[in-house]
């Protein structure tokens, strides 16, 4: 594995476990050139998955990009760890096991929005603002309402 800090390619493993509920496993890593250390995440992958966004270009699915969806929505947002990286790996074992290798990006976003709705209200809101492209203030209170359970009026 290449060191994120001096691109060296003799990291060593000082130390293994599993992580995810056993569907991972976590590697602390460090570099005997540079001394830094850092962490990988070695996981199942059960098939190669495209994404096809709504312009129909196709790129490859990376969790990391979902990761990082999900930290943006969750900024400032006290909520635990583990219950992200639960939600994220439930979104990626859903999309490996529908049997499909082309994803639309429509449908991982309406799966990100439900995970995000479980774990914190604002998030939602937030991801659903760019989601959505929200364009005025109505935008938000009918997500407000869908949040309350009321239906939409229109």
């Amino acid at each position: 594995m290449r060191c994120p800090y001096c691109q060296s390619e003799d990291t060593q493993v000082k130390d293994s476990r599993p992580a995810e509920d056993g569907a991972a496993i976590r590697r602390r890593r460090a570099c005997p050139d540079c001394g830094g250390r850092f962490t990988t995440f070695e996981r199942v992958q059960l098939r190669d998955l495209v994404v096809v966004k709504r312009s129909g270009r196709k790129v490859p699915f990376d969790r990391d990009k979902l990761m990082r969806s999900f930290d943006i929505a969750l900024r400032k947002r006290n909520v635990d760890p583990e219950r992200v990286e639960r939600a994220v790996t439930g979104i990626v074992r859903q999309l490996e096991n529908s049997g499909e290798s082309e994803i639309p990006s429509d449908q991982i976003g309406l799966l990100v929005m439900e995970a995000l709705k479980s774990l914190d209200d604002v998030a939602y809101v937030r991801f659903a603002s760019v989601y959505r492209n929200f364009r005025e203030a109505k935008d938000f209170q009918d997500v407000l309402g869908e949040l309350k359970g009321e239906p939409d009026l229109e």
